[in-house]
């Protein structure tokens, strides 16, 4: 008996910087993208983080903002409210975006932690575009990825404890692409790790 043909998810690294803890009230200001690799059912194949990629800056939608959140991206809201895209046309490039990346495959979201930019994600996607390349529940979480391969309770886990032979070299900026990038290089290398007490190429 055959089994059902498994078809390959394509990750993508998003890293989205917002001026409030949740969308609606508060605004995403920037997102970035980075195509991390593709897994089928002989593995995972990296993909380079810079080959394709997306990034785009928004228009605020409210007044509201929190200084604390907005200070983390060092973004400017002034010229955001001038020069930011238009949320609804930012959002429906990056859905053909990426279906383009993702020919062939189903496009999985990933981030670190994947709840925070997935949260802005998904509302801006359905709140401008009405749907969402990933569906509603396509996104992988690596701070639970680590988690389950290290053996530990999730929130005992942060990237100040995990073995640097895990972690990107690229330094985490807060510029929404720099992370997606850097985010992009973390889940090949946990996808590669066969959980404690290996050493790289072992």
């Amino acid at each position: 008996m055959t089994g059902r043909r498994v078809r390959p998810s394509r990750y993508i690294s998003v890293d989205i910087e917002a001026d409030g803890p949740i969308p609606g009230p508060f605004s995403m200001l920037s997102l970035g993208a980075a195509v991390a690799g593709t897994q089928d059912a002989e593995g995972f194949t990296a993909a380079d983080p810079e080959q394709h990629t997306f990034y785009r800056e928004l228009r605020p939608i409210s007044a509201a903002f929190d200084p604390e959140a907005l200070a983390v991206s060092g973004l400017d809201r002034e010229r955001l409210t001038v020069e930011g895209a238009e949320p609804g046309h930012a959002l429906a490039e990056f859905s053909a975006w990426v279906r383009e990346v993702s020919a062939g495959a189903q496009p999985v979201m990933c981030g670190y932690p994947a709840s925070y930019d997935w949260t802005f994600l998904y509302w801006y996607l359905i709140r401008f575009t009405g749907a969402s390349p990933f569906g509603h529940s396509g996104c992988l979480d690596m701070k639970t990825l680590y988690a389950t391969k290290a053996g530990l309770p999730l929130r005992a886990v942060a990237k100040g404890n995990m073995p640097r032979h895990l972690l990107s070299t690229r330094p985490h900026t807060h510029h929404a692409l720099d992370d997606a990038v850097e985010q992009a290089e973390l889940l090949a290398n946990l996808m590669a790790w066969p959980g404690p007490g290996t050493t790289p190429g072992a």
